[in-house]
């Protein structure tokens, strides 16, 4: 199978690795794998801030690059917002037919690799103690619960635990963590306690910006805890 892949802005800038493991996960499952070097941003961002007119420039640029083919991203969180939050920006447009139809060919990295090429061994190997972390994204917009700890009960020498309250936010949400500190950082700190008291040692999400958020507490506060994305851990002896 052809795939397209979107790489969110925030992976491209600050995790391109991940990005390329993607890219060696889905070659693995015999995918043959197309990228637009055009691609910048699925306009959730702007979205998000509230400047609609911005994201809806943004979003109309992706709707052109993208082709026929599925679109898998390593993101739930821009998954979601081209499969819900397009309906506000291009509904009853020139561009509603295009949207409508990329919506039903987007998925999420996990979900990809369940539900369409319905393969769950990769032969990765990574020897330690794991909880998961459900992106409030992956979760409520794009109803993604099983698929990632399908693929993650595969891994060689990974043992699985799952934390309390782990359909609890992280704290992240975008713009949320900046107009509300505090309260996100707080968040940030219970997530982190109840991964600990699991006594994993990686915490794994499907959405890097929610292990961006908890890394930056982590690291702040010298804690032994490493945050993977699942694309990362599937690649591991890849």
């Amino acid at each position: 199978m052809k795939v397209d892949i979107f790489i969110p802005c925030f992976i491209d800038q600050l995790r391109p690795e991940t990005a390329f493991n993607m890219i060696k996960v889905l070659e693995k499952a015999g995918c043959s794998v197309n990228y637009n070097i055009n691609q910048t941003c699925c306009g959730q961002a702007a979205f998000n801030a509230g400047f609609w007119d911005e994201a809806r420039e943004v979003g109309e640029k992706l709707l052109r690059e993208v082709s026929t083919l599925n679109l898998v991203c390593p993101s739930a969180s821009c998954v979601g917002m081209i499969r819900n939050s397009y309906d506000l920006l291009f509904a009853n447009s020139s561009y509603h037919n295009k949207y409508r139809q990329l919506q039903k060919r987007t998925f999420e990295l996990s979900e990809f690799l369940v539900d369409v090429l319905k393969v769950t061994n990769f032969g990765a190997k990574l020897f330690g103690k794991a909880t998961y972390h459900d992106s409030c994204s992956a979760l409520r917009e794009c109803r993604i619960k099983s698929q990632p700890r399908e693929l993650l009960k595969n891994v060689e020498g990974l043992e699985l635990v799952e934390m309390k309250d782990n359909e609890t936010c992280c704290g992240f949400g975008g713009t949320f963590a900046v107009k509300f500190e505090p309260i996100s950082v707080s968040m940030a700190e219970q997530k982190v306690e109840n991964a600990l008291a699991t006594g994993a040692e990686y915490i794994i999400s499907t959405d890097y910006s929610c292990l961006l958020h908890l890394d930056s507490y982590i690291k702040n506060k010298g804690i032994a805890i490493k945050t993977l994305h699942i694309a990362d851990v599937l690649a591991q002896g890849l």
